[in-house]
């Protein structure tokens, strides 16, 4: 059965680009007699606050949106990721990183053949290892690419790929090739929460059953990591749908970093559910 999703971090009010993304994925589910899921990508305990997922609720229930319950949160099952970590972990496909983001930006700044030996710095050596563990030092768990690259062999190295639909519902459907080095030895557990986001989001995707993923143009880059994570794990690939982004009057496309209006306040100011929906491209009833 079509199902997709909404997943959004509690880290702000939502603003009208969410509310296009939530209804454009909404819509879709409607329109094929399939499932929407919602989702909380809560595991930035820094930035992830109650009253805004919360207020994430109501606004999606003013927007006329339902969906499946209970909602997923996942700072709720971080277990649930501790025990892909270690699968990965036992298959020797992860590597501890104890390197800081500041680490990181020196490292582009010296790397000689460019800023791909920043995201892709390799095991610690053993000596430094040892000393560090033995020190308590925070680390993350990145993926090794060369040992993915071993363990998939190169006929499913080189012939990975996802299939991108476009918008609308005349859009062309492509068969695009996904390139695994993309992200580099991306980090899947966090120093903090012990995940990280592509390993999060492929492994609820594939857990709640989600066979289209619709989201934003500036999600589209992501896809490739998120393939490689699934062919690793032996998870489904979705067929993914990536949307036009809205920009406000000044050109810019709504961002929570630019306190783009949000819905709230949109609504404060007496703006009702039905306008905004036919603003954005979508009647009554989806």
């Amino acid at each position: 059965m079509f199902a997709t999703r909404f997943a959004p971090s509690p880290t702000g009010r939502l603003h009208k680009g969410h509310a296009f993304s939530a209804l454009t994925a909404w819509s879709a589910a409607k329109a094929a007699g399939g499932r929407f899921v919602l989702r909380i990508e809560d595991i930035d305990p820094t930035r992830c606050r109650p009253e805004y997922e919360t207020g994430i609720l109501q606004d999606l229930a003013w927007l006329g949106l339902d969906w499946e319950t209970p909602v997923r949160r996942q700072s709720d099952h971080l277990d649930d990721y501790a025990a892909v970590i270690e699968s990965l972990r036992a298959r020797g496909l992860l590597y501890r990183c104890f390197r800081t983001r500041k680490d990181i930006l020196n490292a582009v700044g010296d790397a000689p053949h460019g800023p791909m030996e920043a995201v892709r710095p390799g095991p610690h050596p053993a000596e430094e290892e040892a000393r560090l563990l033995a020190s308590g030092a925070p680390f993350a768990w990145r993926l090794s690419l060369d040992r993915a690259r071993e363990v998939l062999g190169e006929a499913v190295w080189n012939g990975m790929t996802f299939v991108e639909e476009g918008e609308g519902p005349d859009g062309e459907t492509d068969l695009l090739p996904v390139d695994p080095t993309a992200a580099g030895d991306v980090v899947l557990a966090r120093k903090d929460t012990g995940v990280a986001y592509h390993l999060a989001v492929t492994h609820d995707d594939a857990l709640q059953g989600v066979t289209h993923v619709i989201r934003g143009q500036d999600l589209f880059a992501a896809t490739h990591v998120q393939r490689l994570i699934q062919t690793l794990m032996g998870w489904p690939a979705p067929i993914y749908r990536h949307h036009r982004l809205l920009a406000g009057p000044d050109g810019r496309r709504y961002a929570k970093r630019d306190r783009s209006v949000t819905l709230a306040e949109l609504r404060a100011g007496g703006l009702t559910a039905e306008a905004l929906r036919d603003e954005l491209g979508f009647s009554r009833g989806g």
